[in-house]
């Protein structure tokens, strides 16, 4: 799920605009509503998944961290072949390959061959999703573009609500023995929709310039955060080995060696797939690491709070996903509040306060399981839910455009793309690591787990809170970005 709308790469600008842009708009939302649905309905009918292909519990972690680590590393790249091969070009293969691999997840027989298919979905909607993001600059002319951007809010709010309660009631329904597949069957006709929509209406015209590919640079990256999430995911079941703290050690490594090869890229005056001096920019290094922490506390979140309801309670995925809504809609409230404009004027300070709104959320819901226990009912759990939602949705609403205010406008290219794929990164770690917290501590049981696993979200949020004083205290005039 992406929600920074900073475009990774330059457009030609509009002028006139493109003749059926709206309806091209609502080809790209549905493209966007796509992998929404991919990232949150796969959290919600994880146990289902297992219970019928069997494997570990690592299953239900590989489903979504697969789908996530492919998209991080591809995105850049994915932006880049836009650029030389054409955007609505790229968006048509995009979007059907997406389908395929949409079927494939429907089809797979066993655990493996659905994570596979995840990971090429995650590196088809690399491809897909940031055309879509390119195509809106090149098709609309300035004085529509906020209103073109603005579309995507009531479309992602509406998608979070009405997203997992409609992957429960496709589980539960089981329609024509589907069960949990017909949560992938439900791509094929929005994607072959969205491709016919494309030929269709997006425009053929592509930017005057194109930057060179990074192979190596993505190998390489790959490489890292596959060492990074691996051992993080299967050494708890393994009794954590030596193997698994040696592939974290490499993860740095290799990391070390991505960073000496970009930098040597850029000084041979070839693109590097990031660029090196964002890195000296404290902001933007504040950035990284503030998002990195937050985005790893949402996945984790959404993931534990839904394994919680249905192995822990025994909840169908239905009534998972309708006690879900709360979360939703305060992440919807917030979106809408902090585009008013004397939110707008708070800055830096808007992301703090949304911090401090999470953060008393989530001690809510601590507190709240703890003295409930198994007698925890979706009405007891909507205050904290609430506000859970609320302050995520006032951090994410500015954020994008709060870190890039502290890059030149040069670089902001490569700046948006490297924090997309921070973003993403952070889904598959979150769900890699509290669901791993969330594992080990089912040995003693569920109610403990939970409890141990929230710490550990607030203890993320912490993270956050220090890594979001180094950011600017405002966004850039006219930035134009997050939703």
């Amino acid at each position: 799920m992406t929600t920074e709308l900073t475009a990774p790469h330059p457009a030609a600008p509009a002028v006139a605009g493109h003749r059926w842009r709206w309806i091209a708009l609502a080809v790209i939302l549905t493209a966007e509503v796509m992998d929404l649905l991919d990232v949150l309905v796969t959290n919600l009918a994880g146990p289902a998944i297992r219970a019928d292909l069997g494997g570990s519990p690592s299953v239900i972690q590989w489903i979504g961290a697969g789908y996530t680590l492919a998209m991080a590393v591809g995105l850049v790249t994915g932006g880049r072949l836009g650029d030389l091969y054409g955007r609505r070009r790229m968006f048509l293969v995009g979007v059907l390959g997406f389908t395929a691999a949409s079927a494939a997840c429907a089809l797979a027989g066993s655990p493996g061959t659905l994570i596979a298919a995840r990971v090429a979905q995650g590196l088809l909607g690399a491809l897909l999703l940031p055309q879509g993001l390119g195509l809106i600059k090149e098709m609309f002319p300035p004085e529509q573009l906020a209103a073109a951007f603005g579309a995507f809010g009531p479309v992602m709010g509406i998608s979070a609500v009405g997203g997992p309660i409609l992957a429960g009631w496709l589980v539960d329904a089981d329609l024509a023995g589907t069960g949990w597949r017909a949560i992938f069957l439900i791509n094929v006709p929005l994607g072959l929709l969205a491709a016919l929509g494309a030929a269709r209406f997006l425009p053929a015209s592509r930017p005057g310039h194109a930057t060179r590919l990074d192979l190596p640079g993505v190998a390489l990256l790959s490489a890292a955060v596959f060492l990074l999430v691996h051992p993080l995911v299967q050494g708890r079941e393994l009794g954590w080995p030596l193997w698994s703290f040696a592939m974290l050690a490499g993860a740095v490594v290799v990391l070390a060696v991505f960073a000496r090869y970009e930098q040597r890229r850029q000084r041979a005056g070839r693109d590097p797939l990031v660029v090196p001096a964002l890195f000296r920019r404290r902001a933007f290094t504040g950035g990284l690491v503030a998002g990195l922490a937050f985005f790893t506390a949402l996945a984790g979140f959404s993931l534990v709070f839904s394994l919680y309801l249905q192995l822990g309670l025994g909840w169908s995925p239905l009534r998972a996903g309708l006690a879900g809504v709360p979360q939703a809609l305060g992440m919807v409230a917030a979106f809408v509040l902090a585009g008013a404009g004397p939110a707008q004027r708070l800055g830096r300070r808007l992301v703090h306060l949304g911090l401090g709104v999470v953060l008393a959320g989530v001690a809510g819901m601590l507190l709240t399981l703890t003295l409930a226990g198994a007698d925890v009912t979706p009405w007891r759990m909507t205050p904290a839910l609430l506000a859970v939602g609320f302050g995520m949705g006032l951090v994410m609403a500015p954020f994008f455009d709060i870190v890039l205010s502290g890059v030149e406008e040069a670089e902001t290219g490569s700046a948006s793309g490297t924090l997309t794929a921070v973003q993403q990164l952070g889904g598959a770690l979150g769900v890699a690591l509290l669901g791993t917290v969330f594992f080990d501590g089912l040995t003693d049981s569920v109610s403990h787990a939970v409890r141990v696993t929230l710490l550990a979200e607030l203890g993320l949020l912490l993270v956050t809170v220090a890594g979001a004083f180094l950011l600017p205290r405002r966004a850039r005039e006219g930035a134009g970005g997050g939703h």
